[in-house]
């Protein structure tokens, strides 16, 4: 496999080995991807303040999320629909990130089963739409946590699909005999354009509610996280809800369009839940600054997609371990250049 030097370089390749379909479902945002665009800028309009003279020779990059210990804060976010980008799908994604130690979320729209993921799986959570049919909805958890699943993901920015003109526009649908291996359906083609927004429409609930989090907490024994939050006062909400972390997010800016980038939005909800519970961040990281960045302004780890699909694209199982291993060395090596030999030494003050 080429050497290839940095998550743009893997994007290129990336698109080389997808459909034009795929390529634009995984690459776009929504409407005219502001959103999208922000992610990335609010990093490159910040500058590293670093320190100087101190001990770095040896670095430890390990840490502990709810019990699961790893040994890198960048983690796999969820996204839909693997095997369009490699036939081994979400089975190639989680053996990736076990070699590379990271913790990996499995999306509900996955098109590998969780029964399939597990026996090569390392530390993993588990994403959740909640469906109009609680039944289904209590059924993926209970499977979530049959197949070991040590946390449950609610995404709560999704109460109907972001308008994403490209699939509109490729009638985006999933190919014969691929399928979301969970719910045991596919995403099929709509007269109206994208089947998956179709498919949103009508089995999503988007209904759902702060009260509908103590349904959920009471049907599953594992930990609830929240993911999609980009307000201090949804997060307050969040953990007086009694929630176990929340993920600041805005689903890589395919939802909302005009909304702020994620790193826009962190210090805010930090502030907010004022060290109450686990904060965590995705949105345009594409690089170990953006990774030091990021948990220098307050979050425990980063969720990185996109760039995992291109490893996948690329490389498979490989490819995944080699993304998420080249944006832990440059990590490492950023935390070295900035004074820092451990996460607790990454504060606030090296990031204006």
């Amino acid at each position: 496999m080429k050497e290839l030097l940095t998550v743009d370089e893997w994007e290129a390749a990336a698109r080389d080995r997808l459909t034009p379909m795929a390529w634009d479902y995984f690459r776009s945002g929504a409407d005219s991807e502001r959103t999208l665009a922000r992610n990335r800028e609010a990093f490159a309009r910040r500058a590293l303040w670093y320190r100087v003279l101190r001990d770095v020779e040896n670095r430890d990059l390990s840490l502990e999320l709810l019990g699961d210990k790893l040994a890198t804060p960048v983690l796999v976010a969820p996204t839909a629909y693997h095997r369009l980008a490699h036939p081994d799908g979400e089975r190639a994604t989680a053996e990736g990130a076990r070699a590379a130690g990271a913790l990996y979320v499995i999306s509900t729209l996955a098109t590998i089963s969780l029964e399939e993921i597990a026996p090569v799986a390392g530390p993993r959570w588990f994403q959740l739409y909640v469906h109009k049919d609680r039944d289904l909805t209590s059924a993926l958890i209970e499977r979530a946590e049959r197949t070991g699943c040590s946390a449950i993901v609610l995404t709560v920015d999704a109460p109907l699909l972001g308008r994403r003109l490209a699939d509109e526009r490729n009638g985006f649908a999933l190919p014969a005999g691929m399928t979301m291996a969970n719910l045991a359906v596919s995403a099929p083609a709509s007269a109206a354009g994208s089947g998956l927004a179709s498919y949103f429409a009508s089995r999503h609930d988007a209904s759902l509610t702060w009260r509908d989090l103590e349904w959920l907490r009471s049907h599953t024994r594992l930990p609830v996280l929240v993911k999609g939050l980009v307000r201090g006062d949804d997060a307050r909400q969040a953990v007086a809800c009694g929630v176990a972390g929340v993920i600041v997010s805005n689903h890589g800016g395919r939802q909302l369009d005009g909304a702020p980038a994620s790193l826009d939005a962190l210090a805010e909800v930090v502030a907010a839940v004022g060290g109450s519970t686990l904060v965590l961040m995705d949105g345009g990281v594409r690089s170990g600054t953006d990774v030091l960045m990021a948990l220098a302004l307050g979050a425990r780890a980063v969720l990185v997609g996109r760039p995992v699909l291109w490893g996948l694209a690329v490389g498979g199982a490989e490819g995944v371990r080699r993304v998420l291993a080249l944006l832990t060395e440059e990590l490492s090596r950023a935390m070295a250049l900035a004074g820092c030999a451990r996460l607790s030494d990454i504060t606030p003050d090296l990031v204006r």
